[in-house]
């Protein structure tokens, strides 16, 4: 899945990664504007008005989140859900993450606040390219 980050719907150049800025045409008038979930699910892909609001809601780790989706690196096993990260990988349940970010950085009270492995998944699942595999976590991390 190739992701276009820099373009708006007509195929410009879109400036609001820069500035902030985000033109009316961008936003269908069902679908108010910010709330990416809901931009997604009526799309159905991955547009770049999703990638802004996403990219806004989220920033970096909406960024990593989309770079992992796009390298298929969400996988779901029999037992659990796992994004590849760059240095080890994450076991993601219930949208909740083990990972140093999601403990230390973000408050646990707030659902908006997520790490970018829990971001993935969502994403994953909502564009349905979550890289499914047969088997229990537990046989694939003895060869790891």
């Amino acid at each position: 899945m190739a992701v276009n980050r820099f373009h708006d719907v007509d195929g410009r150049v879109d400036a609001t990664h820069r500035t902030g800025f985000s033109p009316p045409h961008a936003y269908p008038a069902a679908v108010p504007p910010g709330d990416w979930q809901v931009t997604l699910d009526a799309a159905g892909e991955l547009t770049p008005q999703v990638v802004e609001e996403l990219l806004a809601a989220h920033g970096q780790r909406g960024r990593k989140a989309i770079d992992a989706v796009s390298e298929q690196r969400v996988k779901e096993y029999r037992d659990f859900t796992v994004v590849v990260g760059h240095d080890d990988e994450y076991i993601v349940e219930d949208g909740r993450c083990p990972c140093k970010d999601a403990t230390y950085n973000l408050d646990p009270e707030d659902p908006d606040q997520r790490c970018w492995h829990a971001l993935a998944v969502e994403l994953a699942r909502r564009l349905d390219a979550v890289d499914h595999h047969d088997l229990w976590y537990a046989e694939v991390r003895e060869f790891i």
